[in-house]
């Protein structure tokens, strides 16, 4: 049944935009308040690109990739996510996350991130809930697809 893989995209975007209203409503563009100092902390950031923010600009670029990425997701859940649970929610994700940065892209030309993390003296890039969502989901699918060869190389 692949309801349930729509039910997890559908979860993901709801949390992703809220999160992503509350941060646009009650946060001024770049504030940033620490939740654990010198580790994490809410910012209020606008990316006009992609991923550590490449492609600048592009917005157009990124709403056309993203309807083929949608439409491809869709096809692989009803076509393979059947009898697959980790395939299905690592789709699920991917549908969730690149649904809720679209969403941004259609609104406000760029996408609101708020995540902004430390790891040791490295700032991570700052990144979202929808984010979060397509890094599991591709973590995900990475699992899945070296557990599918492992199965094929002993048959």
């Amino acid at each position: 049944m692949t309801l349930r893989y729509y039910v997890i995209a559908l979860a993901v975007i709801i949390l992703d935009q809220l999160t992503k209203w509350l941060v646009v409503q009650y946060m001024d563009l770049r504030q940033s308040i620490a939740l654990i100092e010198n580790v994490l902390y809410l910012t209020s950031h606008r990316n006009p690109g992609a991923a550590f923010g490449i492609l600048e600009g592009k917005t157009w670029f990124f709403i056309i990739v993203t309807i083929v990425v949608v439409g491809v997701i869709i096809y692989y859940i009803q076509m393979y996510a059947r009898g697959n649970a980790w395939f299905g929610v690592s789709l699920g994700l991917l549908l969730g996350g690149a649904i809720g940065n679209f969403i941004d892209r259609l609104l406000f030309g760029a996408v609101v991130d708020f995540i902004d993390v430390y790891i040791f003296s490295y700032n991570y890039p700052i990144f979202n809930v929808a984010d979060s969502a397509l890094v599991t989901g591709v973590i995900m699918m990475i699992i899945h697809v070296f557990k599918e060869e492992k199965k094929q190389r002993k048959s």
